[in-house]
């Protein structure tokens, strides 16, 4: 994968010059290390920074069609583009790389926008149609790619990410207080937007297209459809378990196509293993598998993951984290982030790709997609009971079944309390709202932000961010079950803006580490939406079809283990005799008072107490509230105190980087460094 970024000019407005576009692309440098390129004409201009995976000796961008009139800077890959680019040859287009990008760029000149549905894969387009003027923002079907843009004046800027935006000059980093609101109740902004004021992200299975006077022009070109398939409503979990094997292999074998070595993330959960297992079972060659260890036995899985690298024949790498590495890790996770966050479960998920970047593997498999698509979560088996209860609400036995949800939390009896019981039951009889799931989780984070500013808090509003999701939900929604429902609740509201970002792309781009995620195959998730609820999630039983394949190829012990979230130690690795001088710092009333973001009063207040208790809290819902305040401090600080040195020291680290391609016809003066030809 790699880093885009461009600047489009209206129509009497002066094109954006090289050293812009070279500021732009210098911010992304750690998501293509292997050298940039540029064009340029009196309209646009187009900035790329590659990271090679496939076409090696050719693919630098930005790419052409044959008659030069489109130009493409593209993320991602598109895993199908050997039967696309074969198809493509066959109606006399000629191609002059052996990369998935060019196919894109033919495949628009044959199909036009109707593209972008034919694609399997993880992709941001940014893409010049130099005959009519119009630009293409497009993002693949889930999301997993970032694509930001924002309009100031006569000028469209876009890139992968905002310090792009910002390294430009024309975006201003000035934070939206209502979606820094919305971090602190949803874990993220609503999937159309960022935290910084304007500045905007390309939903995920939609495309722009940006017209000669910079309207945009909105497209989504794909949407999910959970209703169940009739001719599958009568499926054996055998047979369920077939047809999910059959897709999963053939997703696999698709993204083990590269020129560079594929590892696996191995986790010791479900998901992840039989990912590792069904790829060993295609590539029987020398396999890495990378896995992370927590010095916190509450948190480690590493008999698991030793025992699925044993069972699958990998070489198995792992780091040992404890509270130190997430302490060293964290300021570097929130500035690759560019959010707040209300976990640390990103910081070892850093560290893990930088293991893998020192290990000699630029790109791995992960289990991601299986939990949202499969029914795994403990929110779906909360929904389930809540509703049962709901239509029995004096009932004293149903509400006992919620002691089976959250199988690895509240211990000693907790979940039997009245308290537990109180908070599940709060809302239980609306069972009609469209996020009935949902709000259990949303009211107990919303209650961080009682830690931001009286400013900051006037500005938040639940309502605008369940309305916009609302308004963006799939047709047929309101028909399907109430697990499909709350499935697509999760992926839309949790898994694209959250789950894909934070613990995904930027994680892993920051070590210029691609993510491969069989389990989003469109393939794979059109059959697991048009699959019978029964062999999703039986009573309290989850993921049975995925459990039935797994039987197949991994040790009980893994099959038929419950689900286990991943987390990683907040507070206490934070807080206490241990923390790092950072946090004190950040979190000192002349810091808090420097940013004007919080309550500082309140903020102290709770920091105290976490001190004084060594970082063990009460709740996690305090525990989220200090790791969002402590973040949201360390973004502000990096945004308004050290991004412009960094912008600096990056522009100059590209002078001493290759550039690949330089295409500058701005002016009429045509500048051009011939792409290499593919060997």
């Amino acid at each position: 994968m790699c880093g885009v970024a461009g600047v489009l000019a209206g129509s009497r407005a002066e094109p954006a010059g090289l050293d812009e576009l070279k500021r732009m692309i210098a911010m992304l440098g750690h998501r293509g290390p292997d050298g940039y390129g540029f064009y340029r004409d009196d309209r646009i201009g187009l900035a790329h920074a590659r990271l090679s995976i496939v076409g090696l000796a050719g693919g630098f961008q930005p790419i052409h069609n044959e008659d030069r009139t489109l130009w493409i800077s593209f993320n991602g890959e598109i895993f199908n583009h050997v039967e696309l680019r074969r198809e493509l040859e066959a109606r006399g287009h000629r191609f002059y790389t052996q990369t998935d990008t060019e196919v894109i760029v033919h495949a628009f000149e044959e199909y036009g926008p109707a593209t972008w549905a034919k694609l399997n894969g993880q992709f941001a387009i940014c893409l010049w149609d130099t005959t009519k003027r119009e630009l293409w923002l497009v993002r693949d079907r889930l999301g997993i790619l970032p694509l930001f843009y924002a309009r100031r004046g006569d000028h469209l800027v876009f890139a992968s990410e905002a310090k792009s935006l910002f390294g430009g000059g024309r975006v201003a980093p000035v934070f939206d207080p209502a979606r820094l609101a919305q971090v602190f109740t949803h874990w993220s902004t609503a999937p159309h937007g960022s935290v910084f004021e304007r500045v905007e992200s390309v939903p995920a299975a939609t495309a722009i297209r940006v017209d000669s006077t910079l309207a945009l022009h909105v497209d989504r070109y794909w949407q999910p459809d959970f209703a169940t398939d009739p001719s599958l409503a009568k499926l054996s979990l055998d047979e369920a378990a077939d047809r999910l094997e059959e897709k999963l292999l053939d997703a696999i074998r698709l993204r083990l196509r590269a020129d560079v070595p594929v590892g696996v993330y191995i986790s010791g959960g479900l998901d992840s293993s039989v990912i590792a297992a069904l790829a060993r079972k295609l590539d029987t060659t020398h396999m890495h598998s990378f896995g992370v260890r927590f010095t916190d036995a509450g948190f480690d899985e590493t008999p698991q993951q030793r025992l699925v690298a044993g069972h699958v024949g990998t070489e198995h790498h792992d780091i040992l984290c404890s509270p130190q590495d997430i302490q060293a890790a964290l300021p570097d996770v929130i500035r690759h982030g560019e959010t707040p966050l209300v976990r640390t479960a990103p910081a070892p998920l850093f560290l893990l790709a930088r293991l893998v970047r020192e290990s000699g593997i630029r790109v791995v498999l992960s289990g991601e997609g299986a939990d949202e698509w499969l029914a795994g979560y403990d929110i779906f088996k909360e929904d389930k009971v809540r509703r049962f209860w709901a239509r029995q609400p004096n009932s004293k036995a149903r509400p006992k079944l919620l002691g089976r949800v959250h199988p690895f939390a509240a211990v000693n009896g907790q979940k039997d309390s009245p308290l537990w019981q109180a908070f599940f039951k709060r809302g239980m009889m609306e069972t009609d709202e469209t996020f009935y799931a949902h709000r259990t989780r949303w009211r107990n984070t919303g209650w961080s932000q009682r830690l931001l500013s009286a400013d900051v808090q006037a500005t938040a509003d639940d309502a605008a961010f369940e309305a916009h999701v609302a308004a963006h939900l799939p047709d047929g929604w309101s028909r399907w079950s109430p697990l499909a429902r709350s499935q697509w609740a999760e992926i839309a509201t949790f898994m694209t803006p959250y789950l894909l970002s934070a613990q995904g792309d930027r994680v892993a781009m920051a070590n210029s580490i691609e993510v491969r995620y069989p389990f989003l195959d469109p393939a794979v998730d059109d059959l697991c939406a048009a699959l019978p609820d029964r062999v999703k999630m039986l009573g309290l039983r989850d993921k049975l079809a995925l459990r039935r394949l797994a039987a197949r190829h991994l040790p009980a012990e893994i099959f038929q283990r419950p689900k286990r979230p991943y987390r990683a130690p907040m507070t206490t690795a934070l807080f206490g005799d241990g923390a790092p001088d950072y946090v004190r710092d950040l979190l000192s009333p002349e810091a808090l008072a420097r940013y004007g973001l919080t309550d500082a009063a309140a903020v102290s207040a709770l920091a105290d107490k976490a001190h004084r208790q060594n970082g063990r809290m009460a709740g996690e819902r305090e525990e989220m509230a200090l790791v969002g305040t402590l973040t949201l401090q360390m973004l502000a600080r990096y945004v308004h105190d050290e991004l412009p040195q960094s912008i600096r020291e990056q522009r100059a680290a590209l002078d001493r980087t290759e550039i690949h391609v330089l295409e500058d016809l701005a002016g009429n003066a045509r500048t051009a460094t011939p792409q290499p030809t593919a060997a």
